[in-house]
């Protein structure tokens, strides 16, 4: 059967590395804001542009 001190050390091994795995998934999420925040950008841009086709296709008529 494992000690006390056994056992506080297995705890505060099994801490650190969920640290650094909660780390890890912190660094993935901001890489897919950063992602998300693009594509925004890009709708956006293309937004005027439906706009136009569809106001050059009434004035076409």
């Amino acid at each position: 059967m494992a000690t006390v001190k056994e056992t506080i050390a297995r705890l505060e091994k099994h801490e650190a590395e969920c640290l650094i795995r909660y780390e890890n998934i912190g660094r993935r999420l901001d890489g897919g804001s950063k992602r998300f925040d693009k594509l925004e950008a890009m709708l956006w841009g293309i937004y005027p542009t439906i706009i136009a086709v569809f106001a050059v296709s009434k004035w076409m008529e």
